[in-house]
């Protein structure tokens, strides 16, 4: 999976296409990322002795096929490779050229 944790991505297809956000959890073993205010899905909390009731607005995960690396020099979504530099593998913006990190 190209898609790590606290990249910028931008949702490419769905009812959230077009927004950008951070991605919180990278879940590599089923293919899905958890980004930022997309795909907020509503939870009721039931109420209990110590906290009382509440609707909540959480995340889901989303699959990371619908989503792209979003570049800031490029200032567009842009597809990752990988380079060997110095002895060691670093992902690539496809676009630019730059190493991402």
């Amino acid at each position: 999976m190209k898609i790590k944790k606290d990249d910028m991505v931008m949702v490419i297809t769905g009812k959230d296409k077009g927004k950008k956000g951070k991605v919180l959890k990278a879940m590599p073993k089923e293919n899905r990322v958890i980004v930022e205010g997309v795909n907020v899905q509503t939870k009721h909390q039931k109420q209990t002795q110590k906290a009382r009731a509440e609707i909540k607005h959480i995340e889901g995960p989303i699959d990371v096929s619908n989503v792209m690396y979003y570049d800031k020099k490029a200032d567009a979504p842009v597809r990752i490779g990988y380079k060997i530099e110095n002895g060691k593998k670093v992902r690539i913006s496809k676009k630019t050229g730059a190493v991402i990190d």
